[in-house]
């Protein structure tokens, strides 16, 4: 089983930045893509972007490129999600998932079986 645990969420202002971590443990070994999603309060759970822990570059969706960035450190099993210049539409609930053993990175939420607790982003205007 793969666990995964979310931390770095908080209160921050538009313009600001935060950096939540997602660290994996267990058998992680056959998850090579790691994704973040986001769900806000009455919307559907969005896909933010994913990393493979086997290298290639991250991929994101269209409401955050250019101003999160998603990077891994494979010596702590950890992923991060950089969010800069944060709006108060990213206002959610952040989740790290782990996919289903693949190749290459996916979008769709049904790919990813494992996911974290979540951890709340609240961006004040």
């Amino acid at each position: 089983q793969v666990q995964l645990v979310e931390s770095g969420g908080g209160l921050v202002q538009a313009g600001g930045s935060l950096r939540l971590s997602c660290a994996a443990s267990g058998r992680t070994f056959s998850r090579d893509v790691m994704g973040w999603f986001r769900q806000a309060p009455g919307k559907e759970r969005e896909f933010v972007g994913a990393i493979t822990w086997s290298g290639g570059a991250p991929y994101y969706g269209d409401s955050v490129k250019g101003r999160f960035t998603i990077f891994r450190d494979n010596a702590k099993n950890t992923v991060y999600l950089q969010m800069n210049s944060l709006k108060p539409e990213d206002t959610a609930v952040y989740y790290c998932a782990a996919a289903l053993p693949r190749r290459g990175i996916t979008t769709p939420m049904t790919s990813y079986d494992r996911w974290g607790q979540g951890t709340q982003v609240t961006v004040s205007s």
